[in-house]
């Protein structure tokens, strides 16, 4: 296990989602994937970590600079199989998964599939958070207020995440990289891509507890919430965010509520991962 000291900086690499170490092949047939692999602990994500932060107890907050991230040359996107729960609904049932693949250029920042369609590259790392305080494996595919599978796709580089530290050392995690990702991340999947070099520094906050995960993107601040339904994600994001425009802003819970209708916005992180999630968003500039 890597221990580090707070304010370190870590760098690595990644599988991607499918722990392949290869792109999609043409003819559709079974690609190479990381050997070996235990068959109950890995069935999730592949993840680097646990990283053992030292000092780290629960009630601090673990804050999570997003320093850089490149991707690999390859990404996929599935349609249909097993990829999303809403297959039936969206007519394209239980049968053959339709895959994209995708050609990335980290340079440019493209992706391009085989069909000559580009998108701009956004990329980010879909699992970065700690486990539950007990000793059970857990799986890596639902989020948890300590962060996991958020699936957040303004966690780009330049992003800071802060996660409310469940035990002692954190053992903070990450992987699962995306290319881009729209909202939602309706089929299950976004760019699915391994990553060339991902760069965090991990940092202890000793003045803020939170009952769940607060991010800084760009010029906003992110309030993410979970739930079993959009409607539990959504008033949990919103809570999360009165708080913090209580605290940031000076202001009293009705007076927080009144000016969040006006500039709040809210927004689906993602619907798939069986705890869905909303995200919360104020920006700097939205009170003058």
């Amino acid at each position: 296990m890597l221990e580090v000291d707070p304010g370190d900086t870590i760098a690595f690499s990644t599988l991607d989602a499918g722990w392949g170490v290869e792109p999609p092949r043409e003819d559709g047939s079974e690609r190479r994937r990381f050997e070996p692999r235990d068959p109950h602990l890995d069935a999730g994500h592949p993840l680097i970590g646990p990283v053992l932060v030292r000092g780290a107890r629960p009630r601090q907050t673990l804050e999570v600079r997003i320093e850089s991230l490149r991707v690999g040359a390859y990404g996929f996107t599935v349609a249909g199989g097993w990829s999303s729960p809403w297959n039936d609904r969206l007519g394209v049932g239980e049968g053959e998964s339709q895959v994209l693949a995708w050609e990335l250029d980290p340079d440019a920042g493209t992706a391009r599939d085989r069909d000559g369609r580009e998108v701009a590259l956004a990329p980010f790392l879909g699992v970065l958070g700690m486990p539950p305080d007990d000793e059970a494996a857990h799986a890596t595919g639902p989020p948890r207020p300590w962060g996991g599978n958020l699936d957040c796709k303004e966690l780009v580089s330049g992003a800071t995440l802060y996660l409310p530290i469940p035990l002692d050392g954190a053992l903070f995690s990450a992987g699962d990289g995306h290319g881009r990702q729209g909202d939602g991340e309706v089929s299950s999947t976004a760019i699915e891509c391994p990553f060339e070099r991902a760069e965090l520094t991990l940092s202890l906050r000793d003045d803020v507890e939170l009952p769940t995960p607060v991010a800084r993107s760009g010029n906003a601040w992110l309030a993410l919430g979970l739930g079993e339904s959009l409607d539990e994600a959504a008033a949990n994001a919103v809570d999360v965010m009165l708080a913090l425009m209580e605290r940031e802003l000076g202001l009293g819970r009705r007076d927080a509520l009144a000016l969040a209708s006006v500039v709040v916005d809210l927004r689906i992180t993602q619907v798939v991962n069986g705890v869905v999630g909303v995200h919360a968003v104020l920006r700097d500039d939205a009170i003058r």
